[in-house]
């Protein structure tokens, strides 16, 4: 039967109220830290960047992870399932205490070369020598969320993240400022209560598994030793969505250490911009998740004819929300901005910016759609191509407008909307052209 536009919001939507209740996180942070002052707020975004960086390439391995879940779902070979998450968690796990050691061993040295400022510099090892901790929960974080997308019980997202977000919330207000008795900790402080409110995360995930999954169906009922064979099948999908995510977000670091070369002022408006762009990257992403792991159910079962007609259902589904979505920063962008700063003339200087996110999020709730269902159906390694081909638009764009001319910051914002529009175009040429229906996970 084919899906219809109430199957992808059912998935979609607790994956949306969970993005939204994490990205509450990023807010929360930005929003506070924009009243501690202009240097914890350029050395939050740099700091935060580094361990989305490093956060990217767990996040890639767990969208093979679930690609090969929602494959073994679709085939109804369940019992399959829990060796992957397993065998994930073993993987995942380790990965993070080599980022931590690498974060202990270079990040100070990588940082300085990265940054020119002496004072933002300190500030974010000050925010990185705490926010490091936060690895050994996210990493492992991931691969439950993977298990759930997979099996398409996404309930279990919104559950968590609420409660992550309202961890985070309460944290930050008490260790930031102070208040309740805590130390004043300023950055970080929100450093702490993000690595608190990612460990409450992790203990959900294992309590709400142990609980409401069916771990005899799942294969989850015993531990099994460590499987070099599916290792390697799970690696086979998964690196280079691992290598995708990395460099990928590496490259939007590179925008920010463009852009810190502009001054002070350019990057606090900078990390403004880039949080309410994450915020309104959430039903995006909400629905680019819903396409990997529907296209990956559908091709499981066998329906390949359906994968075409379902991209383009739930690509206009994601545009049609997005419209409604980027209504309130597109009209009213003095109102969005005042949320994260009270300085009249930090908000002026940010709203061009903002208006250029705006069209570069419409493009992506087509882009996104197209580029995760291409991933969905296997096909890992293409999809690094064109994301590697779009790149290197991406970086030729920033170093132009950003070093060769040094350009305001609102116009080097506009590699965003480009980078997307060629992403659509590559994965739309894909679909069309290549033999992408026959690939074995």
């Amino acid at each position: 039967m084919m899906y219809r536009n109430k199957d992808i919001l059912q998935i979609a939507s607790p994956i949306f109220l969970s993005l939204l209740a994490q990205n509450i996180i990023n807010v929360t942070d930005t929003a506070f830290l924009g009243r501690v002052g202009e240097v914890e707020l350029g050395a939050s975004a740099m700091g935060g960047l580094y361990y989305i960086c490093a956060f990217t390439i767990a996040f890639g391995f767990s969208m093979g992870a679930q690609i090969v879940i929602g494959r073994r779902n679709g085939e109804r070979q369940h019992a399959a399932v829990g060796p992957v998450l397993l065998q994930g968690v073993i993987f995942l796990f380790a990965l993070a205490v080599l980022m931590f050691a690498f974060t202990r061993l270079a990040g100070a040295g990588l940082m300085r070369w990265m940054i020119s400022s002496d004072i933002v510099l300190a500030s974010t090892m000050d925010f990185l020598d705490v926010r490091a901790y936060g690895f050994f929960f996210s990493f492992v974080n991931v691969i439950f969320r993977a298990l759930f997308v997979g099996i398409t019980r996404t309930k279990a997202l919104t559950f968590n993240a609420i409660l992550m977000s309202l961890t985070n919330v309460v944290l930050d207000w008490l260790l930031i400022f102070g208040h309740g008795g805590f130390p004043q900790m300023g950055i970080e402080g929100a450093a702490l209560a993000s690595v608190i409110s990612e460990g409450v995360s992790l203990v959900f995930f294992l309590a709400y598994t142990f609980l409401t999954v069916d771990r005899r169906k799942y294969g989850l009922q015993r531990l099994h030793a460590f499987d070099f064979g599916l290792m390697k099948r799970i690696l086979h999908i998964s690196i280079f969505m691992m290598l995708q995510h990395f460099v990928s977000m590496s490259t939007f670091f590179l925008f920010f250490i463009v852009v810190e070369r502009l001054g002070l002022r350019a990057l606090a408006v900078a990390n403004i911009v880039r949080s309410v762009y994450i915020v309104m990257f959430i039903p995006v992403n909400a629905f680019a998740t819903t396409a990997n792991t529907m296209v990956s159910n559908t091709v499981g079962a066998g329906r390949v004819r359906e994968v075409v007609p379902l991209v383009r259902r739930i690509a206009l589904v994601s545009l049609g929300v997005m419209l409604v979505f980027s209504l309130v920063p597109g009209l009213f962008p003095q109102a969005v901005l005042h949320v994260y700063t009270n300085d009249a003339s930090l908000v002026a200087d940010s709203i061009a910016a903002l208006q250029v996110v705006v069209v570069a999020a419409l493009i992506a709730s087509l882009a996104s759609i197209v580029f995760n269902a291409l991933s969905g159906t296997g096909n890992t390694r293409p999809a690094f191509v064109i994301e590697m081909g779009v790149l290197v638009v991406y970086i030729l764009f920033i170093y132009l407008t950003g070093i060769r001319f040094r350009q305001p910051v609102h116009v080097c914002f506009i590699s965003e909307p480009i980078y997307f529009a060629c992403m659509l175009v590559g994965s739309m040429l894909y679909f069309r052209f290549a033999s992408w229906w026959g690939k074995k996970v």
